[in-house]
């Protein structure tokens, strides 16, 4: 499998490209990649609890599904082992939507026997994105207030996995 590019090639927030043909079957994106998360909701899901620790974004920027998940993964991990699978609720609110397109160009020598180049460079489906506004509220948990300290550390943690800047917010309901 091929090796991931770097989460700065995506994270910019452009209007997607939209190809125009004459033939109606390649006007659109055919195929796109089943999204890596597996589950939004998570730990006690019945429970009301009153403070909310909200991870915000602080700027535009497109998040792949797998840095979702790699965040999913790390809080869930972090709050189960600290506090207690009934002891929290935990949500993702963004969903990847977008299609990121690749058009692989290969290097190296003799590279240039086999490649096309740019000539209607659409590219194929690699991944999905989801595309975050400034102040878009991107995961959040619901705790009880002695929880609060794992919980902000746990989102600590998860800003990690994004490509750019956070903000946690704690709010009592």
């Amino acid at each position: 499998m091929a090796k991931l590019r770097k989460a700065i090639c995506y994270r910019r927030l452009e209007r997607p490209y939209t190809r125009r043909s004459k033939k109606r079957e390649k006007n659109y994106v055919r195929g796109a990649p089943n999204s890596k998360i597996v589950m939004f909701d998570m730990g006690n899901k019945s429970a009301k609890f009153p403070y909310r620790i909200k991870l915000i974004s602080k700027n535009d920027v497109q998040i792949r599904h797998n840095a979702l998940e790699s965040a999913r993964i790390a809080v869930n991990k972090q709050l189960t082992n600290s506090i207690g699978i009934n002891n929290y609720y935990f949500k993702i609110k963004t969903y990847p939507h977008h299609i990121l397109r690749e058009n692989p160009l290969a290097a190296g020598a003799g590279a240039d026997r086999f490649q096309t180049g740019m000539s209607h460079a659409f590219g194929k489906p690699i991944g999905l994105a989801a595309r975050v506004r400034k102040g878009q509220e991107i995961m959040y948990v619901d705790t009880n207030e002695k929880f609060i300290n794992a919980a902000k550390k746990a989102m600590k943690q998860a800003s990690y996995k994004f490509p750019n800047k956070i903000q946690i917010e704690i709010v009592k309901r």
